[in-house]
């Protein structure tokens, strides 16, 4: 199985164990994204007007443009025009924007709290942007530029003058050279009017002044983004995936020991088998109680959601016959023990369960007796009749430490770790066998699977 199978298992797992905690969450993350709709982002709404540029522009030109009109002095002239209380000129220039489009057209866009504001915003934005425009191309055609177009004119009009009475001073047509030197100071008066059109024509105050106000800026029909609609959708979406990144994380950062190994590697003693416990998995007993307690099982987080789905078990007479294994070879390896003290991890439902079953099984020979350790901290009677420990738990449950802490506890109380037994979850079987195998056959069956190196 690749890499990315596992990972989509995973997450369907999630899925599957936790939806009730994840649908609390995105519930949470709706109602955090509405109250940040009214708080921290009220609706706002965006209305736009755009400006007509007439003439030749470049594409660095147009973003001079896009830059002033978005500039303080058009801004403040429009606040000044607008007189809204409560909203400073810097607000107001944040609330500005300006982009330039196809066609020479410039889109001055308003930002506020109402579409009527926005609208007018947009409006006068526009406005005063045109007419700033208009008086910077006024100011400077006042200044050099009409001195220099004023004296042109004037030149020309000199130079078409002294042209007129050359014309008439010429021999009025009686012979051929004087004919073709009014017809060249005729062609020469044309060409000299030509260029002086062109010349106020490439004029670029001339060319480029003049910009219009294509319109009033429609009024907005929507929310400007975000909307409340987004941030609630938003905040749901944000707390469901932080929540499925949240339980990936912690089944990466999961330190419980799974395998057997391990386990008996942490307590310091050797396995003697595993046993099966039927019905379903619970992290607390059915009679604990308390706040708490009930909000756990209603978001499903009273068992783990990261372990594998209960395998189906045999019969009870199989299941009974794993703990007359386990028997049979904790009385071959302390064949004199008369007593023993089942160590069982306090909250541990499973391994709870699968002492009770072992305690039944063994029928005092040797005599089991069972008690439960705390694993924050664990303290283990102190030894009296008893030959040695006998712990007792279900795998994926605990860490390293944890069971470190409770071989340190029977150490404490001089009490020997004689064996671990590991209890797994199974699902029983809905019908039931044929018949209940007679104890004397079941035992003999343990011990002649003991003996031919079967394990349970």
């Amino acid at each position: 199985m690749s890499e990315e199978t596992i990972r989509l298992v995973t997450i369907g797992r999630i899925f599957r164990r936790r939806w009730r905690l994840l649908a609390v969450l995105a519930v949470v993350g709706a109602l955090v994204g509405f109250g940040a709709s009214v708080v921290v982002f009220p609706p706002r709404y965006t209305a736009s007007a755009p400006v007509l540029l007439p003439g030749l522009w470049e594409e660095r030109e147009l973003l001079t443009q896009v830059d002033l009109a978005t500039s303080s002095a058009v801004v403040d002239r429009a606040a000044d025009a607008l007189h809204w209380s409560g909203v400073s000129d810097t607000e107001l220039r944040e609330q500005v924007s300006a982009k330039a489009a196809d066609g020479n057209i410039i889109t001055i866009s308003g930002t506020a709290d109402t579409p009527k504001r926005a609208q007018q915003l947009a409006d006068q934005v526009a406005q005063q942007f045109v007419q700033y425009t208009a008086q910077i191309a006024g100011s400077g055609t006042d200044s050099t530029t009409t001195t220099a177009n004023d004296a042109l004119r004037k030149e020309v009009e000199e130079t078409s003058r002294r042209i007129s009475d050359l014309a008439k001073a010429a021999d009025p047509g009686r012979t051929v050279e004087s004919v073709q030197a009014r017809t060249a100071l005729e062609n020469l008066r044309t060409s000299l009017e030509g260029a002086m059109k062109k010349v106020a024509e490439a004029n670029p105050a001339t060319n480029k002044a003049g910009m219009v106000v294509m319109g009033p800026a429609a009024p907005p029909t929507g929310e400007a983004a975000p909307t409340r609609m987004q941030l609630i959708v938003g905040g749901a979406l944000l707390f469901f995936l932080l929540a499925v990144i949240g339980h990936l994380v912690a089944a990466r950062m999961n330190r419980r020991l799974r395998t057997e190994p391990e386990i008996a590697a942490a307590l310091g003693s050797t396995l003697l088998g595993t046993v099966d416990v039927a019905g379903e998995r619970r992290a607390h007993r059915p009679e604990a109680g308390g706040p708490r307690a009930r909000i756990r099982r209603l978001l499903g987080v009273d068992t783990p959601w990261d372990l594998p789905a209960p395998q189906k078990s045999g019969d009870e007479a199989a299941r009974r016959l794993r703990y007359r294994r386990v028997c049979t070879r904790l009385r071959e390896r302390l064949p004199s023990a008369q007593r023993l003290l089942v160590v069982v991890p306090e909250g541990d439902e499973i391994a709870r369960r699968a002492a009770g079953q072992l305690v039944a099984e063994a029928r005092n020979t040797p005599t089991l007796r069972m008690v439960e350790v705390s694993v924050d901290r664990p303290v283990v009677p102190d030894r009296g009749t008893e030959s040695g420990a006998l712990v007792v738990l279900s795998a994926d449950s605990w860490t390293a430490e944890e069971l470190a802490g409770i071989a340190e506890a029977c150490a404490d109380g001089r009490h020997e770790v004689v064996g671990i037994v590991v209890a797994d979850l199974v699902q029983a079987r809905p019908t039931p066998s044929a018949g209940p195998l007679p104890d004397d056959a079941t035992l003999a069956l343990a011990v002649r699977g003991h003996a031919t190196g079967g394990s349970a």
